[in-house]
């Protein structure tokens, strides 16, 4: 069996505003007093494994967690812009049924290619992949026969995963990733990447 970097990666807590169903990209969240509890009950699941690094988005509602688990693994967050959440454009901050009223073409137009539709002044689906997957592998590449922790986004995971299965960008969808998530996934030298566990 060849060398591998083994990647516990989580999405951030509960964020405020969870209750309806919105956008928020780059817009920098609070998390709930939920959130960081939620953050506090992930401890128990690293019991017994030895963390050799951390990364992190740089937006608050994953730093926070970053740094609060960091501090109990004994290791510091290393922040990452290219480990944030899709950037929705003009339609950060705002929910998905103002969305579907004030921008119902625009709406379907993404529903129809979720992977080449970009909002105005925001990003698709091939560029959050093409800032976040480099970042993923150069982690990988440093961390040969160690365990890492990354704690990003739902989108973000979402990408993640889908490249460790080898399955294409348009099933993002298809993927759950529930706040707090939890996601194991191992990377051998060979380039062969298997997901052990899912959504925790």
């Amino acid at each position: 069996m060849t060398a591998k970097t083994r990647i516990y990666l989580i999405r951030h807590g509960e964020v405020v505003g969870a209750g309806t169903r919105r956008y928020n990209g780059h817009a920098d969240v609070a998390l709930t007093p939920h959130g960081m509890a939620q953050y506090e009950m992930l401890k128990e699941r690293f019991a017994g494994i030895e963390i050799s690094a951390c990364y992190t988005s740089d937006l608050t509602r994953c730093v926070m967690g970053a740094e609060l688990l960091g501090s109990h693994l004994g290791v510091k967050p290393v922040k990452h812009r290219e480990l944030r959440e899709l950037n929705v454009g003009i339609w950060e901050g705002k929910t998905w049924n103002e969305l579907m009223e004030k921008y119902p073409t625009e709406w379907q137009a993404r529903l129809n290619d979720i992977v080449n539709y970009r909002v105005p002044e925001g990003e698709n689906l091939l560029d959050v992949n093409n800032r976040v997957m480099p970042v993923v592998s150069d982690i990988v590449a440093r961390h040969r026969g160690e365990n890492v922790l990354i704690v990003a986004h739902g989108g973000v995971n979402r990408l993640i995963l889908l490249n460790a299965i080898g399955a294409p960008l348009s099933a993002l969808f298809n993927v759950e990733q529930s706040y707090c998530g939890f996601n194991v996934i191992d990377y051998y030298e060979d380039g062969k990447a298997v997901v052990k566990l899912l959504n925790g």
